[in-house]
């Protein structure tokens, strides 16, 4: 079976990396390209580490980090776009993936937590 998010997260890595090495040797752009690289990859991580939790509460943790992640890496986003290191279309594609992961996760977490309630 497909799972959406686990693929739409790893793309979204893939984006983010490729993203990096743009701010890098483009704009010579090390510090805050540093946190978006860490951030935005990290959610695809969580979200692979989660797919072998130990329990559903460990399942949700993990989940809950990969949001916490990728809200984080839309600050990134947010900042490297108002400081002008990114244009807005350059901002406004890789952010709407970005939001798209991010109702992705959460709802993800709102099923699990209400499948162990009931």
């Amino acid at each position: 079976m497909e799972n959406i998010v686990k693929n739409k997260s790893f793309a979204f890595a893939v984006r983010v990396v490729k993203l990096y090495k743009f701010l890098c040797e483009e704009k010579k752009e090390f510090v805050l390209s540093k946190q978006l690289l860490r951030s935005g990859t990290s959610v695809g991580a969580m979200v692979r580490e989660a797919e072998h939790s130990e329990s559903k509460a460990d399942f949700i943790h993990k989940m809950a980090i990969a949001q916490k992640e990728i809200n984080e890496t839309l600050y990134w986003l947010e900042l490297l776009k108002e400081t002008e290191y990114i244009t807005h279309q350059q901002f406004e594609s890789i952010n709407k993936d970005a939001i798209e992961i991010i109702k992705l996760i959460t709802s993800i977490i709102k099923t699990t937590k209400s499948h162990i309630n009931h």
